[in-house]
């Protein structure tokens, strides 16, 4: 019998260690996955936290079906999209230079290159970005994708596919536009 099946039917019963059980399964999963999404780790945490409570608030109606993580992924998905949605402004996450110490690299040059993929990743469209998070930050595979989302794997790597495009496009420009300017001495 499937673990997820077993503790939902305790907690159901309102067994307290079930809670603390499901919350330490996938609480890591669901907060990396609104990390990448969100301005900023507290938000991120936040929007962690609400997607246990409305799975909670809604666990008496809950049918198992052997996708429980899929539902809290679209839980977390949508009160992204509605945090946002109420959000016009997304500020960029702070950037740690220590953790560039020991890169032989420039940490400016790491900073410039980490705000100019965020900058990109925000430009994309909420369908495309979804599958980019899930694919390069969650590292989930294209399949798990399409059951998390609801959508059929042809619309996973079409999506996927458009993404790397735009991010593609949307660096390249940057990028040009930098060297413009530089060039220009601004």
């Amino acid at each position: 019998m499937d673990s997820d099946f077993l503790l939902i039917r305790k907690m159901k019963r309102g067994e307290n260690e079930a809670f603390d059980v499901f919350v330490r399964k996938y609480y890591g999963e669901i907060l990396a996955y609104l990390g990448y999404r969100c301005p900023d780790r507290t938000c991120a945490e936040d929007l962690t936290q609400e997607t246990f409570v409305r799975f909670f608030s809604r666990l008496p109606g809950y049918r198992y079906q052997g996708k429980t993580k899929n539902y809290l992924y679209t839980i977390a998905g949508n009160l992204c999209k509605d945090y946002f949605k109420k959000k016009k402004e997304i500020p960029i996450d702070d950037v740690k230079l220590g953790e560039q110490a020991g890169s032989t690299e420039c940490p400016m040059d790491a900073v410039s290159d980490k705000l100019m993929i965020e900058w990109a990743l925000r430009k994309l469209p909420e369908t495309l970005l979804e599958v980019a998070v899930l694919y390069y930050f969650q590292e989930r595979k294209l399949l798990e994708i399409a059951q998390i989302l609801d959508i059929s794997l042809p619309l996973v790597k079409y999506r996927l596919r458009q993404a790397r495009q735009q991010l593609g496009e949307l660096l390249r420009k940057e990028k040009n536009d930098e060297s413009e300017r530089a060039s220009h001495g601004v």
